[in-house]
Formats: C-alpha cells, structure tokens, sequence
C-alpha cells in the first residue's frame, strides 16, 4: 500500500510515517495541499491521510482540487485531523473523503485498518 501523508506539522508527519512504514507501508510525505499535487502523479498513492488545517492550500482545498480532476478524484482520501467538530467532518466528507480520524483521539491500529480498508475499494 502506498499512503501520502499530508501534514504541516513535520514531527508528526515524521513520527505517523515511521510508524507506518514499520507496518510495511510506502509512505510519501507532502506538508501542505501545494506540494501534494506536486507528488501525487510520481507517487501515485493508493490513499491520501489528510491533516485539514494547513498553510498555503489547507486540507479542505485540496480535497477540491482532488474532485476536479477525473483522475485524482478516485484515490481515496482519509482525512486525520484535531478539528473534531461535526461540521468539519461533514464537510469533508462533502468533499469527496471517505473517512474521518481525530488525532487526538485515535489508536493506530485502527487506523491502519481503516487505511487498508479505503485503499481497497
């Protein structure tokens, strides 16, 4: 499985690819949505984990641009941020991402599971 990970924060983006790349997982790394669409067509992930809040393009931006181009509409789109409130949720699930994980309160192995899950549909 090839996961883009898409965080501003460069310490979690480190320590979240570390840890999934000791469950064999090929991880791609981008801190903002600008430099995600740089990678996605070399990297060609199976799923994007996609922090909302960020500089330059933020998650909510990206997931737009995602859903206009035919291609990269079809990766989906996990999205793994503190904003937690239902509204957020909902609408980025409005913008094309197929699930949803607080990082404040999550534990890893599931969110393996759900990636594993979303990479396969």
């Amino acid at each position: 499985m090839r996961v883009l990970l898409v965080e501003d924060d460069k310490f979690f983006r480190e320590f979240y690819a570390f840890k999934l790349k000791e469950k064999g997982v090929e991880v791609g790394q981008a801190g903002d949505g600008v430099e995600a669409l740089k990678i996605i067509p070399q990297f060609k992930p199976d799923i994007i984990l996609l922090d909302l809040i960020m500089p330059n393009k933020d998650g909510f931006e990206l997931l737009q641009d995602l859903n206009k181009d035919a291609a990269l509409s079809l990766i989906p789109v996990l999205v793994f941020s503190t904003l937690g409130q239902q509204k957020d949720v909902d609408r980025a699930k409005q913008l094309g991402a197929k699930g949803y994980v607080n990082k404040s309160f999550f534990d890893f192995d599931n969110l393996l599971k759900m990636l594993l899950q979303l990479s396969k549909k």
